[in-house]
């Protein structure tokens, strides 16, 4: 049974890796499993016999999850982009009740909230000089390289979904497209930034979340408040009332699931 469970946490956190708003670093938080993700991360060849035979039935579970998924992402995005970005969002926002919760979970004081606010400053302040200049992002080995980045981050950093980064750039729907479709051209430099954070970040992470845990949480959930903020189709609400109620049902959709998601991981945490 316990292995079982451990599948079906496996695959929530597969299910939270891609999913918008959802990350796979909480999940792990919550089911108990992240200390062991990190340990052997840190160092692989001391713990690999210890750690990998208590995560094989997670690995298995977040297979199913992680690819089941980003076909279904794939075709909402392309086929109804503005509501699934609606419900994106919904979900991003019913997910920062648990992200504060986790954040200050072993405590929080005046610098975690600088570091929110600092953190969400930046990152408007980013988000925003792209729209201004008109950036235009192609996605290509590089940038499928840096969305790597960013889905491995998502794991080794508790509260950073890799959809928060990558929606505003454009740089989502392709990417979750490629995996989906096991697209080999998208997923060997994806596989290649993923490899090249974990190498080289996953040490000094783990440390900087050992030693100030809720400064920088806090400063993971500024950048996610700002980036979900600048992914808003506000120009959608007012094009019809048709379209405005579909975009609102898709917002408390998104939200009621996430609340539900939340109370389903608190409920199985072992």
């Amino acid at each position: 049974m316990k292995f079982l469970i451990k599948i079906l946490q496996g695959s929530l956190i597969g299910l939270g890796a891609v999913l918008p708003g959802i990350s796979g670093g909480v999940l792990c938080v919550i089911f108990g499993i992240y200390k062991t993700i990190m340990e052997l991360l840190a160092d692989p060849f001391k713990n690999f016999k210890t750690h990998v035979p208590k995560l094989i039935p997670v690995m298995i579970g977040g297979a199913i999850g992680f690819l089941g998924i980003a076909n279904i992402l794939s075709v909402l995005l392309e086929k109804y982009p503005v509501p699934s970005v609606c419900l994106f969002v919904g979900l991003i926002t019913g997910m920062l009740p648990s992200l504060f919760r986790e954040a200050g979970e072993q405590g929080k004081n005046k610098n975690s909230y600088v570091s929110m606010y600092v953190a969400m400053g930046i990152t408007f302040i980013l988000l925003v000089s792209l729209k201004i200049f008109s950036v235009e992002i192609t996605p290509n080995f590089a940038w499928y390289v840096f969305c790597g980045f960013c889905l491995a981050l998502s794991i080794i950093a508790p509260g950073m979904s890799f959809s928060t980064l990558l929606m505003p750039l454009g740089l989502y729907e392709p990417f979750v497209a490629g995996i989906g479709h096991l697209d080999f051209s998208i997923l060997i430099p994806g596989g290649i930034g993923g490899l090249a954070t974990v190498i080289l970040l996953s040490r000094a992470i783990n440390s900087l979340f050992e030693k100030h845990y809720s400064v920088a949480f806090h400063a993971i959930i500024g950048i996610v408040i700002a980036a979900t903020i600048m992914i808003i189709p506000f120009s959608s609400f007012v094009v019809s009332l048709g379209s405005f109620a579909v975009n609102i049902i898709c917002l408390v959709v998104g939200v009621v699931a996430a609340l539900g998601l939340d109370k389903f991981n608190q409920k199985f945490e072992v």
